[in-house]
């Protein structure tokens, strides 16, 4: 199968960072399929050989392992060219579409690896050329509009010239090794079905925890906060996972009906709730990893009286006959203590315990980063007689040890996909609207609160009103117990 694919920003950090090592991680595993083209565009004049020198010169600053040799990346490089274009001139779309016509591909992928403000421009542009073809392809990276009305009207231009079937919405969480084994795990096999409802779970939490802070993206980050950059995607589409009902078939449409239910059956916010059961936090200045970091307001680009959250805890419900009464937490933020993303399903303890000192329930750890896997916590005999007491252990599944041939990276996988035309691990427009319509109340109850953020420390898991949240239910975060 042949394939031309397009990323329009072409120098900007995501592809040279994410998307140009994971389509080398591609070729080197052997599952990029032949015959394809990968073309960067941006509005620098450049040859093909500078664009491919710009490229080796920044694959020293990603991970080791995936670094390329002289060789593999000379052998790779052979299928990139690069192409000059000015996004605003409609022009140069007409090249770009005579480009793609010359060789006939049987798929063409546009990537838009560029601000989300220019997604409607391009799309607009690609229709009117006719680069919109059943063949074609176009992905678009988050963020996908700064709320509901924004959301709507791009998915409004897209759909203008694509077929919903075309349009790709990246979420690389859903491309993660432990992510794709969900489905696996819950529909594949007779252990964890029959339990996975409110009658054998207590909780379910989802963190998503970052130790650096903003960096030089300021001024983004100021614009957009954790609640836009990661609960209403990346959070949401896991707890979609975690809850949905089994699917009559693996087809894609089949998995995002589902997913959307319980979109659709979250438990809706109000101003009063969510002054109860949202919080938001801002870091200050701290230490992480034994150094010492400046505060979000001392940051490059930060206004120094903002108000944008840097940390967020929320409990919703999913209101449905499985899951009727059952808390989900969601949490995320910058400066944390650490660098980790986890779903943990927390069982209900034994009915009638029968050991002395048994506190613990089971509890099902599917970890996201920095590794992969699956961890069963169980509770075993220790000792012998009327001394006889229980004691945590853990069956622990490393996907990267199991299957250490097979592995695939969360955007090398969906990559392949967007060239192969697997919809699964795509978000619908559909599904994206309705997690902006509920997350729009908590906008709306952030604008009109005078108090803002709750500052916390760098370094810490965020302000201690997140630990009375869960501890109001009677429970405590995964890492505090």
């Amino acid at each position: 199968m042949s394939f031309d694919l397009v990323f329009f920003g072409g120098t900007g950090d995501l592809t040279w960072r994410k998307l140009i090592p994971a389509l080398f991680q591609a070729a080197r595993h052997g599952k990029l399929p032949p015959g394809g083209r990968l073309l960067g565009v941006a509005r620098d004049e450049r040859s093909d050989d500078e664009y491919r020198r710009f490229i080796r010169e920044r694959l020293v600053e990603v991970d080791s392992a995936k670094r390329p040799t002289d060789d593999e990346f000379a052998r790779f490089a052979a299928q990139m060219q690069y192409r000059r274009m000015d996004l605003s001139r409609p022009d140069d779309y007409v090249g770009l579409k005579q480009w793609v016509d010359a060789r006939g591909a049987d798929t063409v992928v546009l990537y838009l690896a560029t601000s989300p403000h220019l997604f409607p421009q391009v799309c607009e542009q690609l229709g009117r050329v006719g680069l919109n073809g059943p063949n074609v392809r176009v992905v678009l990276e988050k963020p996908l509009g700064h709320d509901l009305a924004s959301a709507q009207e791009i998915n409004r231009v897209v759909r203008a010239s694509f077929a919903e079937r075309q349009a790709l919405r990246i979420d690389h969480y859903l491309g993660k090794p432990a992510v794709q084994n969900l489905t696996a795990l819950r529909f594949g096999n007779a252990l964890f079905e029959p339990l996975w409802r409110r009658e054998s779970i207590a909780n379910i939490q989802i963190t998503i925890a970052e130790s650096i802070g903003v960096g030089t993206r300021g001024d983004f980050y100021d614009r957009t906060g954790a609640l836009r950059d990661m609960i209403q995607n990346h959070a949401l589409q896991l707890l979609t996972m975690i809850a949905m009902e089994p699917p009559a078939s693996a087809d894609a449409d089949a998995i995002r009906d589902e997913k959307l239910k319980v979109l659709k059956s979250l438990k809706p916010f109000a101003a009063e709730s969510v002054g109860r059961d949202v919080v938001r936090g801002q870091y200050k200045a701290g230490n992480v990893d034994g150094q010492p970091v400046a505060g979000y307001l001392d940051e490059v680009k930060v206004p120094a009286a903002s108000r944008c959250e840097t940390f967020v805890a929320l409990r919703t419900e999913v209101q449905n006959w499985r899951w009727a009464g059952v808390p989900f937490y969601l949490r995320t933020g910058k400066r944390l203590a650490s660098r980790d993303a986890n779903i943990v399903v927390n069982f209900r303890p034994v009915p009638h315990p029968i050991f002395p000192g048994t506190t613990r329930a089971n509890k099902l750890v599917i970890k996201l980063q920095p590794e992969d896997g699956l961890e069963l916590h169980l509770l075993a005999a220790k000792g012998t007689g009327s001394s006889e007491l229980l004691s945590p252990v853990s069956l622990d599944l490393d996907f990267d040890k199991a299957f250490p041939s097979e592995r695939v990276g969360a955007y090398e996988r969906l990559l392949l996909d967007a060239i192969t035309g697997r919809l699964n691990l795509f978000v619908r427009s559909d599904e994206q609207e309705q997690a902006w319509r509920w997350v729009e109340p908590i906008l709306e109850a952030w604008s009109r609160d005078t108090t803002g953020p709750r500052p916390y420390v760098a370094g810490t898991w965020g302000p201690p009103a997140s630990s009375a949240l869960v501890a109001r239910d009677g429970f405590v975060w995964d890492e505090e117990e």
